[in-house]
């Protein structure tokens, strides 16, 4: 499909560089047969008893680091790990950056550059690895916001907790599944006695989640590749609440793009270790998913793309011209939806 299929304008003015507070204040656009305006705080209203709710329980690391090389400036975005000491980034400025350049983060923590790939990204190797190097990263590094809301305003120290979800247990996200945001012990315990379960899987958001399509045609795009985990617990809870006739709702495209690649062309989802690409444009047949709650997309990404296939491009064109009029807030720290498939 052409990618301008993909495109809206989006006042900048709607854009947050905050979350509101208490996080169930946000407006909620439900979309099946009609649109609707909800909060937040009214998700359990369209659950049901036997459903389960899968969220995304990885957690976001300070993977922005501004350093040296010699006494030039240089800022890295650490996005996929390749192992104990060894990390994908991209780099500003990466032009000038050559393997073999070491760059100075303090008087005790480097990198070297040990390749230059595509697209300004390069391969870092640290002098810290493992449980170190994360060390090293929470002393040095920040929490690398997105383009849309760095540019906005600098990073505080707010952000340390506003760009955390309360699920947030492993360590290696470079974004937030943001849909997961919005959930507070509050509304989870108003979930939970509605009879309705919760399932938490793993899925390392890259910072490659915010680059831009930089093709004409949807074929012709390299999806980025994420590390993602479903256990065998989890995938068998999943199979049982969609067998005794429960809905799977994904908190977040991370969570449902991970349950697509472990899922056969039966809906059976399996369990999970290793990396996805997968790219979902319309046309996909969702094999694992019922309902989607998801926040507002960037024009012509490949999230707008996936909820684009999962109500139809035109209902979700729809719903975006009316969150837009009615000055829904947009990206991570926006507002959010409840998308019912074939509405």
């Amino acid at each position: 499909m052409r990618v301008d299929e993909f495109d809206f304008q989006l006042p900048n003015e709607l854009i947050a560089d905050r979350p509101v507070y208490p996080r169930e204040a946000a407006k909620l656009l439900v979309v099946a047969n009609d649109i609707e305006d909800h909060h937040v705080g009214d998700l359990p209203e369209f659950l049901k008893a036997g459903d389960v709710l899968v969220f995304n329980d990885t957690k976001v690391i300070p993977a922005r680091l501004r350093g040296l090389r010699r006494s030039a400036k240089v800022e890295v975005t650490l996005h996929k790990n390749v192992g104990l000491d060894c990390w994908h980034a991209f780099a500003k400025p990466a032009k000038k950056l050559k393997p073999g350049d070491s760059i100075e983060f303090s008087s005790d923590f480097r990198a070297m550059v040990s390749q230059k790939l595509d697209g300004g990204e390069v391969v870092l190797t640290f002098n810290k690895s493992g449980v170190e190097l994360m060390q090293a990263l929470m002393e040095c590094g920040e929490i690398p916001l997105p383009p849309y809301i760095s540019s906005l305003r600098p990073v505080d120290e707010q952000d340390k907790d506003d760009y955390q979800t309360i699920f947030a247990r492993e360590e290696g996200a470079v974004a937030a599944p943001t849909a997961g945001l919005h959930f507070t012990p509050e509304l989870m315990a108003k979930i939970e006695a509605k009879g309705v379960r919760t399932i938490a899987t793993t899925l390392h958001v890259g910072a490659g989640t915010f680059l831009p399509v930089k093709v004409d045609d949807t074929d012709d795009h390299k999806m980025h590749a994420e590390y993602g985990l479903i256990t065998k617990e989890a995938a068998d809870q999943i199979n049982a609440c969609r067998k005794a006739g429960g809905r799977i709702v994904s908190v977040g495209t991370t969570s449902l793009r991970l349950l697509e690649s472990a899922a056969d062309e039966a809906g059976i989802v399996h369990p999970f270790n290793g990396e996805t690409d997968i790219f979902i444009t319309p046309g996909y047949k969702f094999k694992a998913v019922d309902v989607l709650m998801t926040n507002f997309h960037l024009p012509k990404s490949t999230l707008f793309m996936l909820v684009s296939a999962f109500c139809g491009i035109d209902k979700m064109k729809q719903a975006y011209e009316h969150a837009i009029e009615a000055k829904y807030r947009f990206y991570s720290y926006g507002d959010s939806s409840l998308l019912f498939p074939g509405s």
